[in-house]
């Protein structure tokens, strides 16, 4: 453990002007705050807070920050309150330590609600002062370190996990690439132990195999090829980490012994034209891998990354990775954010931030106001932390970062929330394509809009960045929200007209009271989704109302219009039945569940009706005058022959109906069954699709499933 004279020497060493006063009574206030706590090796507990104060002294953190690592358990695990650290140490340190602190554990909270909030308030803080993060990494860091002496397996592996999931990937979303791969490292060795310790034996194999020098010779080879042609480099060489292999075994599909790239080497030149001049050299020298060159100085990461890479076939047709930059690039690369700070702090500027140069952060906030639960927040949050890059423009020439297999509803969404919610198509490289096309590195991307257009439930199946998902699923809840509000508001007419007695104008109110609502909204919404019966609800209305016979009263007197409502959202068209405009249809209403709506003659009705069950309401309903359609099943035997598919989707086609899905249920000698679903404007359009089907000569027989 470091002594207190040690951390306070380290951080003078590179900050002669740091408050060592203030300092000296952070490690002493943290020792006797934790007094005799111990860890899981017997350590004493503040070693560990101390050990990431020395963590973060090599990063060159100014004298708040080493501060606040000393100080960031003690709220948590000590008596220590958050005004006592106000008061002794300043507004500054408190803020800080106060967003490092883990929410405390509420026993009702289910482990990714504890999860998620902690997540969070890290995320909230982490957006006002990006220090808060590199404690928070450092923290972990130091954890993982020292995780194996935690005595429960399940334990350790929950940890390693959340590491993987959350920590190391915004390590990599800072450009903290040495924190990233040891905490990866660290996680992999607990999570795939029999993985990790293969790996690890067969590169120790590969050194001893080459006499343990010919990354040495590969290195001093590529630093002899530059230094005869000036360029100046300093050159080092290294296996690539476990889990690093490990993963691209996984993702390839091949062994240890089929992958060609494990040494990977690094040259550190002293300026950007430097950088260039040795990439053509080591091009002119070995052949270049094709596809495996990336510029990441004139395009940078998002994270600011700035390096190129490149790999080329060396002897023993032996692959390699070298990656060229300079000692400024190597240095962010190495700590991101953390170096940037302190090369801006080491020449007496401003700290840079998060807002100048962290966009990613935004959106992550952003997804904190629009996730719905706690797991949509921890799956957005991982979406939009830990996914590789590529590049598309917008038609003004601007850059946006994006998830390999975005769309261009990531696309519009990443432009503006606004663009994206109203985007009706795409312009790709100029042609007009749909908006499930997945975009490639280069691509520009213009997006059409319309002011009448919302976002599609359908967009949930082909965007994938968080922004994206998480700013559909908040419309598609709104909608959901107003829309199960009026149609609770027609079934509470309809429970009020069944009242023995007119109500009185402070009737509702006191209901509330009675089933402990909030508000009418939310009373409406129980009534829709029948988190509360009738006869609860009459009964709160107008006491002693209900009777003993409530299931048998008779059904509302009003049909529910179901007139633009969205599919997916406040009711479903039933999949066994495929009604459409023009059927009759009623709906069914289970506990907390959409309305289902299905024909009148479906045969889960009859099932139903057979059973009687007490949980399923029956209710009355009809299409709306401004529906606009409704997919149909059909089912058509044709002859084998060809051109018959052709001859059926001309026949669709001119009965201006869509085939939305074809699928071939049935083949023989003779015949085979075609099963496809067509959108349709109602049941007479499809009545007449049908007659002309069966008219064609190939047709055998056409029928509504």
């Amino acid at each position: 453990m470091l002594r207190q004279y040690e951390l306070i020497d380290r951080v003078l060493d590179y900050d002669p002007d740091a408050d060592e006063a203030m300092l000296n009574r952070a490690y002493v206030f943290s020792v006797n705050a934790h007094g005799t706590q111990k860890r899981a090796n017997g350590d004493p507990y503040f070693s560990h807070p101390i050990e990431v104060a020395g963590i973060l002294t090599e990063l060159h953190l100014d004298d708040e920050t080493i501060a606040t690592a000393i100080l960031h358990d003690t709220v948590e695990d000590t008596v220590a309150t958050p005004e006592e650290i106000e008061r002794i140490f300043g507004a500054n340190i408190a803020r800080l330590v106060d967003g490092v602190t883990k929410l405390s554990k509420i026993e009702a909270q289910t482990e990714n609600e504890r999860a998620a909030e902690n997540l969070r308030k890290f995320l909230m803080a982490m957006s006002g002062d990006i220090r808060v993060l590199l404690v928070k990494l450092a923290d972990r860091l130091h954890n993982m370190r020292t995780l194996h002496f935690i005595p429960k397996p399940e334990k350790r592996r929950r940890i390693a996990k959340e590491t993987m999931d959350i920590y190391a990937p915004l390590a990599e979303r800072i450009g903290m690439y040495e924190f990233m791969k040891e905490m990866q490292t660290l996680a992999f060795a607990q999570l795939e132990p029999e993985a990790y310790e293969s790996i690890t034996k067969r590169l120790e194999q590969l050194k001893e195999g080459s006499g343990g020098d010919r990354i040495a010779k590969i290195g001093s080879g590529l630093k002899l090829l530059l230094g005869r042609a000036g360029v100046e480099a300093q050159v080092s060489g290294r296996e690539k980490h476990p889990y690093s292999i490990w993963r691209k075994m996984q993702e390839r599909h091949i062994s240890f012994e089929q992958l060609s790239d494990i040494m990977a080497f690094r040259a550190i030149v002293p300026t950007i034209e430097d950088c260039y001049r040795a990439l053509g050299l080591i091009h002119r020298r070995w052949p270049a891998v094709p596809g495996r060159f990336k510029d990441y100085i004139s395009t940078p990461k998002r994270n600011g990354y700035r390096s190129l890479h490149t790999s080329v076939i060396h002897a023993e047709n032996r692959r390699i990775e070298i990656q060229i930059r300079t000692a400024e690039m190597h240095a962010e690369a190495e700590f991101g954010l953390a170096a940037h700070w302190a090369y801006k702090q080491s020449v007496g500027a401003h700290p840079v931030r998060p807002d100048q140069q962290q966009d990613w952060i935004k959106d992550l906030v952003e997804i904190l106001d629009t996730a719905a639960t706690p797991e949509e927040l921890l799956e957005h949050t991982r979406i939009a932390m830990y996914q590789d890059r590529i590049f598309a423009f917008t038609p003004k020439g601007e850059l946006i970062q994006l998830p390999k297999g975005a769309t261009p509803i990531d696309f519009a969404y990443a432009v503006h929330t606004d663009l994206g919610d109203q985007a009706v198509g795409a312009k790709v490289n100029g042609r007009v394509v749909p908006l499930s096309t997945v975009l490639e590195n280069g691509d520009q991307v213009q997006v059409l809009r319309s002011k009448a257009q919302v976002p599609q439930p359908a967009w949930l199946k082909v965007a994938i960045t968080a922004k994206a998902l998480a700013a559909i699923r908040r419309h598609l809840r709104n909608e959901e929200r107003e829309q199960t509000i009026a149609l609770g508001r027609k079934l509470y007419d309809d429970i009020v007209q069944r009242l023995p007695a007119t109500l009185a104008d402070h009737a509702i109110d006191e209901a509330l009271k009675r089933l402990k609502l909030p508000d009418e909204a939310a009373l409406m919404q129980a009534i829709a989704r029948r988190t509360l019966t009738d006869g609860e609800v009459m009964e709160a209305l107008m006491p002693g109302s209900a009777g003993a016979d409530v299931a048998h009263a008779p059904p509302q007197s009003s049909a529910i219009s179901i007139e633009g409502l969205a599919p997916g959202v406040a009711y479903e068209l039933a999949d066994c039945c495929h009604p459409v405009p023009g059927d009759r249809i009623v709906g069914l209403r289970r506990p907390d569940a959409s309305i289902e709506v299905h024909a009148i003659d479906c045969r889960v009705l009859a099932d139903l009706a057979e059973r009687s069950e007490d949980e399923t309401d029956w209710i009355d309903v009809q299409w709306g005058h401004a529906t606009e359609g409704a997919t149909a099943r059909i089912s058509v035997e044709v002859r084998n022959q060809p051109g018959a598919l052709g001859m059926l989707a001309t026949i669709i086609g001119q009965h201006k109906a869509n085939i939305i899905n074809l699928r071939l249920d049935n083949r023989d000698t003779q015949f085979h069954t075609n099963v496809i679903d067509v959108e349709v404007h109602d049941a007479h359009q499809l009545m007449r699709l049908l007659s002309a089907l069966r008219a064609a000569d190939a047709v055998n027989a056409a029928e509504r499933v």
